[in-house]
């Protein structure tokens, strides 16, 4: 599972995602000054507790601690973490403002770990229950809030896309490193994972199905030479890892997401699609023996040695029994690798229920169930929702696109929007595959699917257009 080191905060508002009369012109490329002056004072605000989330999210991703051991008794992330909410908490105080906005989405994810603790008394052992609300969840749930309140402008907004971005290829190029070194391999020839958020090679591929639509989007519409070099050499690591997971949930959840990225895609830079084909065609015979065998195992039960698919599909079987069993409260959060019925036949090792809907499902029951599928579904609206505000005000197009100016960041956010929208699909079929439902990888995209929504909305509020004269007809 992935690595429980998390943290707890808070943050607070943002500009409300919709208002009428904006007085920017679908394809102006012209930004109003009171739009520039409005993010000028975005910038200013939090900027203390926004720098603390950054360097938290860097030790999230690049886990300095495990090469530099002395690191480990400072506690990093948690002072940092601590000092994040101090620092908004006491900012918002002192101007008389409120520390936490509130938006559809943070109540949906309040509700989820609200019913966590509502649920957790009639758990098989609420100590447990509780104790993943404490130890894990509270920490997703401030995190996600600080994101929401802090990433308010599109230069924050980058920022953390970079961290994650280079991160997640900082992980892929040490597991690429160790597979073609032998070691840190487990059953045979799979890479183990390099620790955190990329514990094991399942966690590992299912993270970076998620992040590796935004190290495409640095890799192609960043400017500057050292950020397009990390999304450049990022890629082709991202992806060698993904392969040498091994993951079959994994790849089914890459095929997804490329096949979303593609189609969102396809208006803005459709020279890609065919690009991303003919590289997925050509690198198909160059794909270790190894990996072919274990993808076939997804259809043919007799190519699995290690018997892992039929205990999966045991596994999921009885989270769906044990769901019908207890569909108002569930059995408690995280708790179903401590359930015993009494029908069950063997013992099976790593008992999850491998599906995440499904492990909310038997754990939290329906409620439950309702809050998570809820709060994907926010995450799709959001990238939607920005996606659609950056079409309505596409600047005019020009004969070639341009990296710099207007045209070049409304092509930049445009790719973001779509993204997110892939790393929501590839992420949703690979959890089919994991009981990932309380980690953080939904909730950091949907953070930033959110973020975006509100900058780009942002952007557009003003005083209301000044009324245009009609001229009468005799005079025209």
């Amino acid at each position: 599972m992935i690595a429980t080191e998390r943290l707890a905060f808070t943050g607070e508002g943002i500009p409300p995602s919709r208002t009428r009369g904006t007085s920017v012109e679908a394809g102006s490329s012209d930004v109003p000054e009171s739009v520039t002056s409005t993010s000028s004072a975005r910038e200013r605000q939090d900027r203390p507790a926004y720098n603390l989330l950054l360097f938290f999210i860097f030790v999230l991703m690049f886990r300095p601690q495990d090469d530099l051991r002395f690191l480990d008794p400072l506690h990093l992330a948690e002072v940092s973490g601590t000092l994040a909410v101090l620092s908004l908490v006491g900012g918002r105080m002192s101007r008389g403002r409120r520390i936490v906005a509130p938006a559809p989405e943070l109540f949906l994810v309040l509700g989820l770990a609200a019913w966590m603790l509502v649920t957790a008394p009639f758990s098989v052992w609420p100590g447990g229950a509780v104790g993943i609300f404490t130890d894990l969840f509270s920490k997703v749930l401030v995190v996600f809030a600080l994101i929401m309140n802090t990433v308010t402008t599109r230069d924050r907004f980058e920022k953390l896309v970079m961290v994650i971005g280079a991160g997640t290829s900082y992980m892929a190029f040490r597991a690429v490193a160790n597979y073609l070194q032998g070691i840190n391999l487990v059953e045979g020839n799979r890479i183990a994972g390099a620790g955190g958020l990329f514990g094991n090679p399942n966690d590992m591929a299912l993270n970076m199905v998620a992040f590796l639509p935004l190290a495409i989007v640095i890799a192609l519409m960043r400017r500057g030479a050292v950020a397009r070099a990390i999304g450049v050499i990022g890629v082709p690591f991202i992806a060698l890892a993904i392969v040498f997971t091994k993951s079959r949930g994994g790849m089914i959840g890459l095929v997804v997401m490329v096949a979303v990225f593609l189609y969102k895609v396809r208006r803005v830079r459709p020279g890609l699609a065919g690009a991303i084909v003919l590289a997925c065609i050509a690198s198909v015979p160059m794909l270790p023996e190894s990996f072919t065998s274990r993808m076939s195992s997804i259809v043919n039960p007799e190519e699995d040695p290690t018997g892992s698919r039929a205990a999966r599909k045991e596994l999921l079987k009885e989270a769906y029994h044990t769901f019908l069993e207890h569909p108002a409260f569930g059995i408690g959060a995280g708790q179903f690798m401590n359930y015993s019925p009494e029908a069950r036949t063997r013992y099976v090792a790593w008992r999850e229920t491998h599906n995440a809907p499904l492990q909310v499902a038997a754990e939290l029951g329906v409620p439950g169930l309702v809050l998570f599928v809820s709060i994907i579904w926010c995450g799709f609206a959001a990238a939607r929702i920005a996606a659609r505000t950056l079409r309505a005000r596409a600047p005019a197009a020009r004969t070639r696109p341009q990296r710099r100016g207007p045209r070049g960041e409304h092509e930049r956010f445009t790719m973001y929007a779509a993204g997110f929208t892939a790393s929501l699909a590839g992420w949703f079929v690979a959890a089919l595959f994991a009981s990932v439902a309380y980690y953080w990888t939904l909730y950091l995209v949907l953070g930033l699917a959110v973020a975006l929504r509100d900058i780009v909305n942002a952007d557009v509020q003003g005083p209301p257009a000044a009324p245009v004269p009609v001229r009468p007809r005799w005079k025209r």
